[in-house]
């Protein structure tokens, strides 16, 4: 991180939030659960200065457990109440964050990106650069096929190398015969793409050697597996990973760098997939990076069907971080509209960022649904 500007101090003048909801194209489906669309919260935190930034945090109840109630009740009591009036380094800020309170990942994220964003754009720069990364870079991006019926899986497959995705993000589930069937749709319906396969725990450790070895007997483009088993069961994880040759992806059972060392120590996964809102932000984020590179471990930088927001900060330190070899940002594709615009583009699935200070985005306001209507 550039240490300049993560010396200066910071006084906070205001800490707001306001909700927000945001259908989705088409139902995004995996084996924890069925969304069609998305309730959010925008955190916004305003510096003495006049700069304004914002953080966003969905409801994830099956993964987080956290909706929208609760993450307004959070950011209305303890974490609101540890930032308001503060001053501090953005360090030290984004501290007393993560210290508020237990739990609430989610909240805490959109209200230390929400500070990130404001101490960029009072720095006049874009975040990517104060967290150590170029605004120029690009990566690829995948696209996800939810799970559904393989003929419907198959046509979204193709919908999505159309459109110039070279890497398909498929959601796999609880029958494995069922899942083979998905999957060799997908394969026929897409020969040239790469898959990355995600079972969101859908597996016994028994199950997901059968199935992956039997991927890997049929030589499909396989990249990667991720979080077969179920999130604590970390040595049923080891147990998968030693037993086949693709790599193992650790989501669920990684939350922090604690939960990143004791998967790694245990040779649990190949790979982590670093997330916002299990992390509490971006801070938790680079810690589990950091423990990664320290190990020679890849990370993917993934999200849930999160809005623009939060896929722009998660954009931002996919592109600083060098332990940050993949990106599964593809949520802004699933909504039915672009608000707030700026922050990023994707071309033939690429991904870079649109420039300009902080996340680059405009801010969207309290009466504006991310659909573009009024409240």
């Amino acid at each position: 991180m550039e240490q300049s500007a993560e010396q200066a101090v910071l006084e906070v003048a205001a800490v707001r939030r306001h909700r927000h909801r945001a259908p989705l194209r088409h139902p995004f489906v995996t084996a924890a659960r069925r969304t069609e669309a998305v309730e959010y919260v925008v955190a916004e935190v305003e510096l003495a200065g006049g700069a304004v930034g914002q953080g966003s945090a969905a409801e994830t109840v099956a993964v987080t457990g956290e909706d929208a109630a609760s993450i307004l009740a959070a950011l209305d009591g303890p974490l609101g109440a540890a930032l308001r009036g503060a001053r501090g380094t953005i360090g030290e800020l984004s501290a007393r964050i993560a210290a508020a309170m237990p739990g609430a990942t989610s909240a805490k994220a959109a209200l230390e990106v929400a500070l990130h964003d404001a101490w960029a754009r009072a720095a006049g720069r874009p975040l990517v650069e104060l967290l150590g990364g170029s605004a120029v870079s690009t990566m690829r991006n995948d696209m996800t096929v939810s799970l559904e019926e393989p003929a419907t899986m198959a046509e979204r497959a193709r919908e999505a190398v159309a459109a110039g995705h070279e890497i398909l993000k498929i959601k796999l589930g609880h029958d494995i015969a069922e899942d083979r069937e998905r999957l060799a749709a997908v394969v026929e319906a897409a020969p040239s793409a790469r898959l990355r396969l995600d079972a969101n725990q859908g597996w016994l450790p028994e199950q997901a050697v059968e199935i992956i070895t039997g991927f890997e007997a049929d030589g499909l483009p396989v990249e990667l597996v991720e979080q077969p088993v179920a999130a604590g069961d970390v040595e049923g994880l080891a147990r998968v990973t030693a037993a086949v040759s693709l790599p193992i992806m650790a989501d669920e059972a990684v939350w922090s760098a604690v939960d990143a060392h004791r998967l790694i120590e245990a040779r649990a996964c190949d790979l982590l997939n670093i997330k916002l809102a299990k992390t509490g932000g971006l801070r938790g984020a680079i810690e589990v990076a950091e423990a990664a590179r320290r190990a020679g471990i890849d990370c993917m930088l993934g999200a849930m069907m999160e809005p623009r927001i939060s896929i722009t900060a998660a954009a931002h330190l996919a592109l600083a971080h060098p332990a940050i070899t993949m990106i599964d940002l593809d949520p802004p594709a699933w909504f039915a509209s672009a608000l707030p615009r700026g922050g990023i583009v994707q071309e033939r699935g690429v991904l870079r960022l649109s420039g300009g200070p902080g996340l680059g985005l405009e801010l969207l306001r309290p009466d504006v649904d991310a659909e573009g209507g009024g409240r």
